[in-house]
């Protein structure tokens, strides 16, 4: 059996199992004595570590399962839960998530945690809490004296045998050999499996689960499973399977002096309770196998959205050829297929959507090891997080959000003495929002911290080149704010692990306008600051205005479009030796399509000009073209590497006669 066409599933699955014990923890942590909370974050460790041991990642199934028995102790009143606790658990999960992410790397998530082990085991057996160099792995930290037909047990997996045998079950060593004319190997053993973990526990195979499914072994295997039905029942259940040969079931006995077991420990609870509550978990697998959700490989969704973005590109090409011919005919086919596929690109789309809780629900976490770090107290407020998003966009919004709120926290929230002494709450509050907005999604980070200091800011860039004294006497507020997303500018008095590395936030403003969006700055000083993110919904199609310049076709993004003008060439005036024009009150600067690009043919002396006015924040421009084509929707491609960096230019389209349109970059125009 290749566990390969597993491991999608389990990567997924074990990301969302250790998601879960972080909001659990972060939970636990306001209300330590809640036993629900304690119970869900031993649920989701007793799955982690079963997963882990069924796909064998020994280590992780160790480690989940040194943690497990914490947690145990803790339900089960013999501990406490404290901050020193729950900082050791926490580490616990950050190695966790760390060997997981090694496998999605192709790695088979081993990570010497012997330091974190040794914590583990010094809380469960009520020992002070001591620093230890990781010098030795799991498996020998755990080793004991015990053996069997199933190979070398631990400390942990006696102690459960045990309870087990305390708390009235059977512990069983069932040696299982199958015919030699078995030609499935595998499949026979994960039949047995089934139905062993439908009676009891497997605490121990031999050969090893992994070995087993790689048929890594000849015609026999051996287990000890923890049970409450008899052995014959047990033996009947397993003899169903076709094609095993013989079955001998014997009561194990662990009676040998194991090394360092006493009755403190290991506690794993094996009693009715457990066993009801992992009936519990199968039903709630049961619903989740029929609730009528799939996962699918975005690379899958990618290849649909490529067909799609063809079958728009001969619909634009069919709508043309109707709109020639005026066959009724076929001009009602085209309108019936245009409303279809219109339908299925809204479809398509929403296939793509996820909602961008999958990037705030890191935050928490982290935010609260920022508190400790720069002994800072923080409230992080989310809102919105069901607002979805691209899933393309979403990969990549993660890391720019981190660095605004590091750089929030670290720069902009102040100490609790400082709060004090301003008269402010000493717990500093950072909010998280999220909405849509159009085709857009806006995202908000608001601190009520020190706010930005203008002067400090206008001096750093002025040392630095970034604007001359004379231009920075005539800067807006707004204009100072976004000096702080020049690129290496940082007003850190001094270099810190959390932010303010000279890096500055020239990176999230590249990332975040590379995804066809913007940042804006707000901020008053001493009150505290806004960044406000605004984001396209989808990255593939987008609505545009098509335009003419000599007989180049150039699609414009509607969504930076105010509106379109026919303007008399009397009404352009010049200033500081460019072209303006008076739009509502403001003093608005032309931008000549014709010469941005250097379009040949000759100039038509014409006395009026067609004028597309664009924004992108506070600041407009006006577009000169010949003429207006129309509005339409189109499909964004990438020019490659070959035309990787041209001017004002972010994709091209294909249209419907098969014409190649350049599409504009507005916000280099505008820059």
């Amino acid at each position: 059996m290749d566990m390969n066409e597993y491991l999608d599933v389990f990567i997924e699955e074990s990301k969302e199992h250790i998601q879960s014990l972080n909001n659990r923890l972060l939970e636990l942590e306001n209300d330590p004595t809640n036993m629900d909370t304690v119970n869900e974050i031993f649920r989701s460790a007793h799955t982690l570590k079963g997963m882990s041991a069924t796909m064998g990642y020994k280590d992780l199934a160790d480690l989940t399962h040194i943690m497990e028995n914490v947690l145990d102790a803790v339900r089960n009143d013999k501990l406490k839960m404290n901050s020193a606790i729950l900082d050791v658990v926490f580490e616990a999960v950050d190695n966790l998530e760390e060997m997981v992410l090694d496998i999605v790397d192709g790695g088979e998530g081993k990570k010497d945690v012997s330091a974190t082990v040794a914590k583990l085991e010094a809380i469960e057996k009520g020992e002070a809490i001591v620093e230890v160099a990781a010098t030795v792995d799991i498996a020998e930290s755990t080793k004991s004296a015990v053996k069997s037909g199933a190979g070398e047990l631990d400390q942990f997996e006696v102690a459960v045998l045990q309870q087990s045998e305390e708390n009235g079950y059977s512990n069983f060593q069932i040696n299982v050999s199958l015919q030699e004319t078995c030609m499935l190997k595998a499949a026979r053993v994960y039949m047995v499996f089934q139905i062993l973990e439908q009676v009891g526990e497997v605490i121990k195979s031999k050969p090893t689960v992994s070995e087993l499914e790689d048929e890594n072994f000849d015609y026999d295997f051996t287990v000890i499973l923890v049970t409450s039905e008899s052995a014959d029942d047990v033996k009947k259940k397993i003899m169903k399977v076709s094609e095993i040969a013989e079955v001998e079931i014997s009561l194990f006995d662990y009676n040998v002096k194991v090394e360092e077991a006493n009755e403190t420990t290991t506690q794993v609870e094996v009693t009715a309770e457990s066993t009801s509550g992992k009936s519990d978990e199968k039903v709630v697998q049961k619903t989740q196998v029929t609730s009528k959700t799939i996962r699918v490989n975005i690379e899958r969704l990618d290849a649909l959205m490529n067909l799609f973005e063809e079958l728009v590109i001969d619909r634009g090409r069919l709508e043309q050829i109707s709109a020639t011919l005026k066959n009724p005919e076929l001009q009602d086919t085209v309108e019936r297929m245009t409303r279809i596929s219109g339908d299925l690109q809204g479809i398509i789309l929403n296939m793509r959507m996820v909602p961008i809780d999958q990037v705030f629900n890191r935050f928490p976490r982290m935010v609260r090891q920022l508190g400790k770090d720069l002994n800072k107290q923080f409230n992080l407020e989310i809102t919105g997080a069901d607002t979805e998003l691209d899933r393309t966009v979403i990969d990549e919004i993660g890391d720019p959000l981190v660095h605004l709120i590091r750089n929030g926290l670290d720069h902009g929230i102040e100490t609790p003495a400082v709060r004090k002494e301003k008269g402010k709450p000493e717990e500093g509050t950072l909010k998280l929002h999220a909405y849509h907005s159009g085709n857009h999604v806006i995202i908000e980070i608001a601190d009520d911290g020190a706010g930005i200091n203008k002067e400090k800011v206008l001096e750093k860039a002025i040392s630095n080149g970034i604007v001359s004294k004379e231009a920075a006497g005539s800067l807006t507020d707004s204009q100072i704010h976004q000096l702080i997303l020049a690129s290496g500018f940082s007003t850190a008095d001094k270099i810190s692990d959390i932010s303010g590395r000279g890096v500055g936030l020239d990176v999230v403003k590249n990332t975040i306008e590379s995804l066809g969006g913007s940042i804006s700055i707000e901020s008053e000083f001493g009150k505290g600051s806004l960044f406000t993110i605004q984001l396209p919904l989808t990255l593939s199609i987008i609505s545009v205005l098509l335009v003419e310049v000599h007989k180049e076709k150039y699609a414009i993004p509607l969504s930076s479009i105010i509106e379109t003008a026919i303007v008399s060439k009397t009404e352009i005036m010049h200033a500081h030796n460019k072209q303006v024009i008076d739009f509502r009150g403001k003093v608005v600067p032309l931008i000549s399509l014709k010469q941005v690009f250097n379009v040949p043919g000759d100039v038509e002396e014409d006395q009026f000009c067609s004028i597309i006015i664009i924004r992108q924040g506070e600041k407009m421009a006006g577009l000169i073209v010949d003429t207006f084509i129309g509005q339409q929707e189109i499909v964004l491609k990438s020019l490659g590497d070959y035309l990787g960096d041209i001017f004002a230019i972010s994709g091209a389209t294909i249209l419907g006669d098969g014409q190649v349109a350049l599409i504009v970059d507005t916000n280099a125009l505008i820059k």
